[in-house]
């Protein structure tokens, strides 16, 4: 993979603060490490840059050092610096601009003099190579030497003044995505399926969400599908008889939770009653490759069965490569815990040319965090647009107003726990009667505890 067209090598470029080492953010400017003491390499640059070069990928750093110029920071702290980077990560040289913008360089990005001098050193094919930046300056570097290019984004706010290839927020996810879009052999660029922007709230018609005053649609007649999640075998067996429950899913925490010793004889049992209706048994292992030996064990079970994948290991490994090996072996997959766009992006690129799929974004926790999922939801539904054997999953609901949100924004799936479920027959009732109801709770529960005043 390292040697590209008439023997050129083939490299990711890398900026430096931000990208491999902690840099000191203030407001929306981030600033390098004084001094040697201030380095903090970021977690899982080592492993990223290291799989990068397993893979055969030149590294080479391009960096801005304008203090240097400004007289705030000396030259011997910058090659401090980057003599304890060269040290300890898997990287082949580093290109430094010491100009400020006023010097007339042709080396300070965003002009590319620093990527075009390295690449006529060490003989490099740009159009076969990677940019990896945390500011518009890296990426229209890239853009201009002509390389793909990555961005990982912090949140700074400022314009991209040229359109990355492709957008994360760290380098473990940039590596794994550029050795996907090599190995796999997908043309990286963005024509093949744009990612819209992180939708703002104001541009989801709030008129096509189900009003607290309104009288709620029936849920049978909801177009979103209504999948039983939990482990609980009298449970799931309650739900199968339901016609308003179209499949099922499940996962090692919910099985635990219920007592299951046997992870194969439960399955099986459940198996025996449900064989018409899609469920999801979750691969329990942190290797790929036992991942892949699991996924392969569990699909044999029944044609109904969807084998869940996390898009990770625990490790924060993208699981992107498995996933495609096992949807070119025509398994059929749930692929799960997924909280950001990027990664429902990558998953679409793996599942691509494979058997219907599910992709489960947890909009429950993203809501954990105070974020509102549904226009998240809403712009990943986007991206499953091209690909119709892929089906979006509103997973880790929080409360039954989900599944309308689900429903307004063309959701496929949502999985609904049995907690959920039993709040169905609440739809429809009138508000009154329900303000009546716990004004009539609260009494109720005063008088059988007995109080006095």
């Amino acid at each position: 993979m390292g040697i590209g067209a008439l023997g050129m090598r083939r490299a990711v470029f890398l900026d430096r603060d931000g990208v491999l080492n902690k840099a000191k953010v203030v407001g929306a400017q981030s600033y390098p490490p004084d001094n040697l003491a201030e380095l903090e390499v970021l977690p899982g640059v080592p492993e990223a840059c290291r799989t990068l070069k397993e893979a055969g990928y030149f590294l080479i750093v391009a960096t801005n050092q304008p203090d240097v110029a400004r007289g705030t920071q000396t030259r011997r702290n910058i090659e401090a610096i980057n003599q304890a980077l060269l040290s300890r990560l898997s990287i082949d040289d580093i290109r430094v601009c010491l100009h400020d913008d006023g010097d007339g360089c042709d080396c300070r990005k965003p002009l590319p003099g620093l990527l075009l001098a390295a690449a006529k050193d060490w003989h490099i094919a740009l159009p076969e190579s990677f940019m990896v930046g945390d500011r518009w300056k890296d990426i229209e570097a890239g853009r201009q030497a002509g390389c793909k290019t990555v961005l990982i984004d912090y949140g700074f706010g400022e314009e991209i003044r040229s359109r990355p290839d492709f957008i994360t927020h760290s380098l473990t996810e940039a590596a794994h995505w550029i050795l996907q879009a090599t190995q796999i052999g997908t043309e990286v660029k963005m024509e093949k399926i744009a990612i819209p922007p992180i939708l703002k709230q104001g541009e989801i018609r709030l008129d096509t969400l189900p009003s607290p005053s309104a009288v709620p649609r029936n849920p049978s007649d909801l177009s979103v599908k209504i999948f039983a999640d939990g482990a609980d075998k009298a449970g799931i067996l309650e739900m199968y008889r339901d016609p308003l429950i179209k499949g099922f899913t499940t996962n090692p925490t919910l099985m635990r939770k219920a007592g299951i010793n046997d992870y194969r004889s439960f399955a099986f049992e459940i198996l025996q009653v449900i064989h018409d209706r899609p469920i999801s048994f979750e691969v329990f292992a942190d290797e790929f490759d036992e991942m892949e030996r699991q996924a392969k064990e569990i699909a044999a079970w029944g044609n109904n069965v969807y084998v869940k994948i996390p898009v990770t290991n625990t490790r924060g490994q993208s699981s992107a490569q498995l996933l495609h090996r096992l949807a070119s072996a025509g398994v059929k997959m749930n692929v799960t815990a997924l909280l950001t766009l990027d990664q429902v992006w990558t998953v679409t690129q793996s599942l691509a040319d494979g058997p219907p799929c599910c992709i489960s974004v947890f909009a429950g926790r993203v809501a954990d965090t105070g974020r509102d999922p549904v226009p998240m939801m809403a712009a990943a539904m986007e991206l499953l647009r091209p690909f119709p054997h892929l089906e979006l999953i509103w997973a880790s609901p929080r409360e039954l107003l989900n599944i309308y949100q689900a429903d307004a924004i063309g959701c496929h799936i949502i999985t609904v726990t049995n907690d959920v479920l039993k709040k169905l027959s609440l739809v429809g009732k009138h508000l009154h009667d329900y303000s009546l109801d716990t004004v009539k709770m609260f009494y109720n529960d005063a008088q059988k505890a007995g109080y006095r005043l």
